[in-house]
C-alpha cells in the first residue's frame, strides 16, 4: 500500500515550535514502547506518515492528526507542539459544549502509567503538604525515589494522596486521576533491586542515599473532560 503523505503536512504558518513535533512524538512513542507500525494503526494513518514526521524538522502535521497522535500517545496536541512549557496551566477559555466524563479503573490505571510527575498530598504536624514527585508504575503501585528526612518519606505509613493530571490548553479539555493509599518505605534488597531495574527515571533533583517511596493504588479515580465540536 502506497504511503502518501498528506496535502497539510507543510504549512508556511507553521511556528518555530513545530519543527521538534517529530522529536516529541517519538521521544513519546518510545516511552510508551510503542512502534511505528502500532501509533499508526492506532491513529488511522500510514506508518511512513509517522516516519516522515518524525525524521523531517520542518514537518508540521493537521490538527486531525496531531489530535489523533495526541490521544494514542496519552498527551496533548499543546505539549507534542512544545507549546505551555513555562505557562501556568488552566489560563485558556472554556470550551462551549464541555462534558465531564468518570474514568473507569482501568483507564485511571492506564493514564497514571503514561506520566512521569504527580503530586503527592500528605498531613504533616506544620499542616497539609502538596509537592510535585517524579514517578513510576510498578506492579500496579506508583513508586518515586526521595531523600530521607524529606516530608515524602516522612509519609511512611500515612494515608496519602497522590494526583496527576494533564491539560490541553488548545482544546479546552483535560484529565486527572487520583490515587488514594497508603505510603510506606520500601526496604527489602530485593524489592529495591526491581524497582532500580523498572523504575522509568531517577528523581529530575538528583540527590544520593535516596529512599524509596511506595503508594498502593487500591483506591483510584478519576475524570476528563471531554470536548465535541
Amino acid at each position: 500500500m502506497s504511503q502518501e503523505i498528506p496535502s497539510n503536512t507543510l504549512s508556511p504558518a507553521a511556528d518555530s515550535a513545530q519543527g521538534d513535533i517529530g522529536r516529541r512524538i517519538a521521544q513519546r512513542r518510545e516511552e510508551l514502547g510503542l512502534t511505528r507500525e502500532e501509533t499508526a494503526a492506532r491513529a488511522g494513518t500510514a506508518p511512513g506518515y509517522i516516519k516522515y514526521i518524525e525524521d523531517q524538522p520542518l514537518a508540521a502535521p493537521g490538527i486531525g492528526v496531531l489530535i489523533r497522535l495526541a490521544d494514542v500517545l496519552g498527551t496533548s496536541v499543546t505539549a507534542l507542539r512544545g507549546g505551555g512549557a513555562d505557562l501556568p496551566p488552566g489560563v485558556g477559555r472554556a470550551a462551549r459544549h464541555p462534558e465531564l466524563m468518570v474514568l473507569d479503573t482501568e483507564e485511571c490505571r492506564a493514564r497514571l502509567s503514561t506520566h512521569g510527575v504527580g503530586r503527592l498530598a500528605v498531613d504533616t504536624p506544620s499542616g497539609p503538604y502538596i509537592g510535585p514527585l517524579n514517578y513510576s508504575v510498578v506492579d500496579g503501585a506508583v513508586v518515586c525515589r526521595t531523600a530521607p528526612g524529606s516530608i515524602p518519606a516522612a509519609a511512611d505509613g500515612a494515608l496519602v494522596a497522590f494526583e496527576v493530571d494533564h491539560i490541553d490548553e488548545a482544546l479546552s479539555q483535560g484529565w486527572s486521576v487520583l490515587v488514594r493509599g497508603r505510603a510506606r518505605t520500601v526496604t527489602d534488597p530485593a524489592a529495591v533491586r526491581r524497582l532500580e531495574e523498572l523504575a522509568y527515571s531517577a528523581p529530575w533533583v538528583g540527590g544520593e542515599g535516596l529512599v524509596w517511596l511506595s503508594i498502593d493504588t487500591a483506591d483510584i479515580s478519576g475524570r476528563r473532560i471531554k470536548v465535541d465540536g
